[in-house]
């Protein structure tokens, strides 16, 4: 199959998964990840109607962004402190925030670019070694601290589901962590986003509530070998 019936069959799977919860499809954002994937195949999906791209590593993401008017793009994995000011520049949405000193920094980069950076702050809900992302248990603090940075906007939580098993329970986990939050204060009207669910488990993540779902080999193939490369917890730098 091409990158279009590709992503006609993601939208279709997705539909399904909204529609069994008593969802509304049209709230559920494909981020398609093209660590790896050339040009033509990235103007295909683009012709389909695909807009939101995502990619893992900053340098790479620097080859594409130019070439692409039009498209937003999300970093989708892990962040390095150093390729903080690239990352402001590039991405409309980084969704592997996962420590307070990456914050800062991109707080500051924000501030001398002039504008605000919006991210996701990722979740190990799991607890597997070896993964990024900050601890539910130390999730309160590290939004209480976002939350008087000003020029970085918190605007969801990320997770990874975990590598074998059923990953109900993490989605779920994380959606209540969300709930949670919104409760407890923390800028309800912003935290918008659940980033979960990849080409292995994105109807199941659609079903526990994600409105944003990450996608490579699902729509580009073996040209999308990203997540398990770059995702399976940001073990790989940006």
């Amino acid at each position: 199959m091409g990158v279009a019936e590709n992503l006609n069959r993601v939208r279709t799977r997705i539909a399904t998964a909204a529609r069994k919860v008593g969802g509304d499809p049209a709230g559920v954002h494909i981020v398609a990840v093209t660590k790896g994937v050339a040009a033509p195949y990235i103007a295909e999906a683009m012709a389909a109607g695909q807009q939101d791209f995502g990619e893992s590593r900053v340098q790479e993401a620097l080859a594409k962004v130019g070439c692409f008017p039009g498209v937003t793009w999300h970093l989708v994995g892990h962040l390095q402190t150093n390729k903080a000011r690239q990352a402001v520049l590039c991405f409309a949405l980084i969704h592997s925030l996962d420590r307070l000193t990456l914050a800062r920094e991109l707080d500051r980069r924000a501030c001398g670019a002039g504008r605000v950076v919006e991210a996701l702050v990722q979740v190990n809900v799991t607890g597997e070694p070896g993964k990024w992302g900050v601890a539910p248990a130390d999730l309160p603090r590290l939004l209480t601290d976002l939350s008087s940075l000003e020029h970085l906007r918190v605007r969801g939580l990320m997770t990874i589901g975990p590598l074998v098993g059923d990953p109900r329970p993490a989605f779920a986990g994380l959606r209540e962590l969300l709930e949670r939050a919104k409760a407890k204060g923390f800028a309800s009207t912003e935290l918008k986003w659940l980033s979960m669910g990849m080409s292995d488990d994105y109807p199941v993540a659609v079903e526990e509530g994600s409105n944003l779902v990450r996608l490579g080999r699902t729509i580009f193939g073996r040209l999308g070998e990203e997540e398990r490369a770059c995702a399976e917890d940001g073990s790989i730098d940006s």
